[in-house]
């Protein structure tokens, strides 16, 4: 029996060698598959070949193929499918060599899993440089350059030595956390190492330097470079661009066009795009658009949307609109260029047809593509555009993103009225950030609402937002407003304790307050304090000294900044022709009014003109004040015809007086200011007559003289005084202190003046 079995026996066993040696064929097979497929970069198809023999029960891969497999999750930054090739690997009992647990290392960091790669990295019995970098690169590439920095730390203290790799990514990790001090001391370390001249390494110190605002740092890296690649001379390029060096970052492109090594690549060439749309140079850019078509990235997504860019921000829209179409495939990052290129050029209609077209490719827009369609909403007519987008982003869920709001808020309060501004303020306060707070108080600035500050700045310091530069400049221009020197005050002693005085902006509102209060030995003294004054903290002092009587002084500060090349603006000529109008100096106004177009390119305004004419009428020169209104290039209002009429009033120029007061009834007929002014004149010269008809028909017109007002603030409340005034609740003691200074007067022999 046993006998007769033995020859079957003999069979089974030549059939199970054949099954053995069949799978181990085509296990090997399958591993050389996988690895031909990585190796040609197909990520993809290797995965699925890896996902359908999984399903094989006992299906072995090598560890050559596992580190392969590896490095595509790592390429694909597929954490998915990274987890399940490396718990296959564990369940196969297969024993992972260092190489291969560093390929899983790197795998788990660049996917973002740092828990992942943290457990890899404890449980790895054995460590070499390339285990150390995985894990630093993996924490410097996920923000978290904390970590990075104490595991580069304890790789030194365990005696291993960092490489190029390891310089790359803690100088990357050290530039991410803003401390050039540490950087500097790297930077040193890099020096004394073996490594310190290698490209790696001298890249990332370009890189950190330039993102530190250090151009001359990153230049002097550069400049000792033995050899440098693509990436030297785009970050040099790209850092030059950024850090307002246009010119610069034009002149290192053409050297790197004349070296001849290396072809400019789309990141290179969106530098460049980006350094002409900076210098509003067009033409630069038009050549360099050519060269890229050259290069053969007339197509290309990233030049082409820094190419977008460019020509819409020199207002070319036309010619943004041809390298749109001309882009191969946009993505969302495109189309939201060439959006906002015509959204901020002022064509919301065309950014509106942009946006629609965007949606019928399938493209989902996001909080950067509405908050630019918003940015096209500047006026009241574009409201009901800023509405339908309003309802796009509560349909789309972005209502919850905190800068989508700002820019509603910022939209509201310029296409409608305050209020629903402010109502939508209150509906998101409960999520305001900073930029909302200072959002409405800009926009309550803006609506010539100033006492609105006051009461939303109560509200934010009872909130966890603390005021900023931008708040303070808006409080103190409220302040300035409304004259309120005591809560002026407060905001300066606020400044000083934050530090916040020490900004430009906060200095120029304190020096505008104290000027505008009167308070100007304060405004000088705090704008000699500056170390460089611009325009504007010149402009607020010399019109402050103009508008308190002190022409001398302000038009002695004027030459002053001339001498120091301070260039003047349209507030500075408010000013000085102020001056020149309350010293009487109608020569040198007229000299500097010539000056401000031909030299400086200043055209002027009507306030210009107002101060013209004032400066003629406050010298007697009424005629020639009104030839004046009479050429100016645009229709004059009823602030210019005012000026004129006072000035005839004081000179008893009935006739000049008389066309002044007609002119402002043109503009508007119920105005008291214009009857009661002509009625003075008319008295001044004993013409009764024409007074009592004037007078009549202020009574036929319904007209009234606007009782005269003054107020004062005493401790944050501002009292309000008319003149006659019966409604006061102090006005028994305003009237009794009144007849008592009067009796003080005459005692002291004033005579009162009765003309």
């Amino acid at each position: 029996m046993i006998k007769a079995l033995r020859p079957q026996v003999g069979f089974a066993t030549n059939n199970v060698k054949e099954t053995v040696l069949s799978k181990l064929r085509a296990e090997q097979s399958s591993n050389e598959y996988i690895t031909t497929l990585c190796k040609q970069k197909l990520f993809n198809e290797a995965i699925k070949a890896f996902e359908f023999l999984q399903k094989k029960t006992g299906f072995c891969l090598t560890l050559s193929t596992y580190a392969y497999l590896i490095s595509a999750c790592s390429y694909l930054r597929s954490l998915e499918h990274g987890r399940k090739i490396h718990d296959h690997m564990l369940k196969s009992k297969s024993h992972p060599d260092l190489t291969l647990q560093n390929h899983i290392l790197n795998m788990y960091g660049k996917c973002g899993s740092l828990k992942d790669a943290q457990k890899v990295f404890d449980a790895m019995p054995e460590r070499n440089v390339v285990s150390w970098t995985s894990v630093i690169a993996g924490y410097s590439q996920n923000g978290q350059g904390g970590n990075a920095l104490e595991f580069y730390f304890q790789m030194l203290q365990s005696g291993v030595m960092p490489d190029q790799f390891t310089f790359g990514s803690i100088i990357k990790a050290c530039s991410s956390l803003g401390d050039i001090g540490l950087g500097r001391q790297l930077h040193a370390h890099v020096l004394k190492s073996e490594f310190g001249a290698h490209i790696i390494a001298q890249n990332a110190l370009i890189s950190m330097y330039t993102k530190s605002n250090l151009i001359i740092d990153a230049l002097d890296v550069f400049s000792r470079m033995a050899t440098r690649d693509l990436i030297s001379w785009g970050s040099m390029i790209a850092g030059f661009s950024q850090l307002g060096y246009e010119l610069e970052a034009l002149c290192y492109f053409k050297e790197m066009l004349h070296q001849g090594v290396y072809l400019p690549n789309e990141f290179i060439f969106g530098s460049v795009f980006s350094a002409c749309s900076s210098l509003l140079q067009p033409e630069y850019g038009r050549q360099l658009h050519g060269m890229s078509i050259k290069f053969g990235l007339g197509r290309d997504v990233f030049a082409g949307c820094s190419l977008c860019d460019m020509y819409a921000k020199c207002g070319l829209l036309s010619s943004a609109r041809v390298v749109f179409y001309q882009i191969g495939r946009p993505d969302l990052v495109a189309w939201n260029a060439i959006i906002a290129g015509f959204a901020y050029g002022g064509d919301a209609k065309e950014a509106i047809v942009f946006f629609s077209q965007m949606r019928h490719q399938g493209l989902i827009p996001d909080e950067i593509t509405v908050r630019s369609l918003l940015c096209a909403c500047t006026s009241p007519s574009e409201l009901y555009q800023g509405m339908q987008v309003h309802g796009y982003i509560n349909k789309m869920g972005l209502d919850l993103d905190v800068p989508v709001c700002n820019t509603l808020l910022t939209m509201y309060a310029k296409c409608s009225e305050l209020r629903d501004a402010i109502f939508f303020f209150e509906e998101m306060r409960c999520n305001a950030d900073l930029v909302s707070w200072n959002a409405i108080l800009t926009a309550c600035m803006h609506h010539d609402q100033a006492e609105e500050v006051f009461g939303l700045l109560k509200l934010m310091c009872i909130s966890q937002h603390r005021p900023d530069y931008i708040t303070l400049t808006n409080v103190l221009g409220a302040s300035a407003e409304t004259v309120s020197i005591e809560i002026g005050n407060q905001v300066h002693c606020y400044a000083l304790k934050t530090g916040l005085n020490c900004d430009i902006s906060v200095t120029n509102g304190l020096i505008d307050l104290y000027a505008k209060c009167g308070s100007l030995k304060t405004a000088r003294k705090i704008f000699d304090s500056v170390i460089n004054p611009d325009v504007v903290s010149w402009s607020s002092l010399i019109l402050g000294y103009a508008q308190f009587g002190y022409g001398e002084e302000a038009l002695k500060l004027f030459k002053t900044m001339r001498r120091l090349d301070v260039k003047p603006n349209h507030v500075t000529f408010v000013g000085v022709l102020t001056a020149c109008s309350h010293v009487g100096l109608v020569e040198e106004g007229w000299q500097l009014y010539g000056t401000m177009e031909k030299e400086f390119g200043i055209v002027p305004t009507r306030e210009h003109c107002s101060c013209m004419v004032d400066l003629l009428a406050r010298a007697g020169c009424l005629n020639e004040a009104e030839a004046f209104i009479h050429q100016m290039a645009f229709d004059p209002d009823i602030v210019v015809w005012k000026t004129l009429l006072a000035a005839c009033k004081t000179h008893g120029n009935v006739d000049v007086g008389k066309r002044a007061a007609e002119n402002i009834l043109k503009i508007d007929p119920s105005n008291s200011a214009a009857h009661v002014l002509l009625c003075n004149i008319y008295a001044s010269k004993g013409n009764w007559e024409d007074v009592a008809r004037l007078r009549s028909l202020m009574k036929q017109r319904g007209v009234r003289k606007v009782p005269g007002q003054s107020w004062i603030e005493v401790k944050d409340r501002i009292h309000v005084f008319f003149v006659e005034d019966s409604l006061h609740p102090e006005r028994n003691k305003i009237y009794a202190m009144l007849e008592e200074l009067l009796l003080q007067m005459l005692d002291a022999g004033y005579v009162p003046f009765q003309k």
